[in-house]
């Protein structure tokens, strides 16, 4: 974690926290296009349908575990910051239900219009994502486990992230049917989104990168410590 300025510190946790607002509100529009929620919420949704729970609760239940495993993986090299995390996935699990109250029933007729509530999440999503990453203060709890499973196995973070996300999915699809006697929640737009968010989250990097890092750090900001990693994984990956 790189060093700020007591007033650079205050700005990297607000635009931490605006952009998790902007993933809940990402997830709210998935919900409401009825095309499936994002990998990432999946679970906790499958859970919160299951159990009746509000989806904040499972949101924060099931990222808790999350935060487990990665202890389990990392061992000794689990950074104590990294329990933070379950502080910044209790306000996110408040964004969902307060984002799918803001956004109410509104969603927009036909398939077409469901489509276009999807790519709006898509968006949403990948700005929240694209965010709470260059500030470089804690990962949420399912990248934090993907960067785990990639330091261990040596892998890209991108191939071990699709991995995490199918099995989060699966997960939910299997709890779906077996409690709720059908599949809820989980629809193509999951998948779809599963596919491009990550393409979004580079265009948003080419694209305001520069201005995030200047606010956060200074003219010679550095790269996010969960991006170095990432890089170094996939560098390393390319000269086997």
């Amino acid at each position: 974690m790189k060093k700020s300025t007591p007033a650079q510190w205050a700005i990297r946790i607000v635009i931490y926290i605006i952009g998790l607002f902007f993933l809940a509100l990402g997830v709210a529009f998935a919900v409401n296009s009825n095309l499936g929620v994002s990998p990432v919420t999946s679970l906790p949704y499958v859970v919160s349908l299951i159990s009746g729970t509000a989806l904040s609760t499972c949101v924060i239940v099931v990222y808790g575990s999350y935060i487990v495993l990665q202890i389990l993986i990392l061992r000794k090299e689990f950074r104590i910051i990294n329990l933070t995390q379950i502080i910044f996935s209790a306000i996110f699990g408040y964004f969902t239900d307060f984002t799918k109250w803001l956004l109410g029933d509104f969603t927009l007729p036909t398939y077409a219009g469901q489509l276009v509530m999807l790519a709006i999440s898509i968006v949403i999503v990948a700005l929240g994502v694209f965010l709470y990453i260059e500030v470089d203060l804690v990962p949420m709890p399912m990248e934090g486990l993907t960067l785990s499973i990639a330091k261990k196995v040596g892998k890209p973070f991108h191939n071990v992230k699709i991995v995490v996300d199918c099995t989060a999915v699966a997960v939910g699809i299997l709890l779906s049917f077996v409690c709720l006697h059908g599949l809820e929640g989980i629809r193509e737009g999951t998948i779809i989104t599963a596919i491009v968010v990550g393409k979004v989250v580079a265009v948003f990097k080419k694209l305001l990168q520069s201005k995030v890092q200047k606010l956060c750090f200074g003219a010679a900001g550095p790269v996010p410590q969960e991006v170095q990693d990432m890089e170094a994984l996939e560098g390393a990956d390319d000269g086997k």
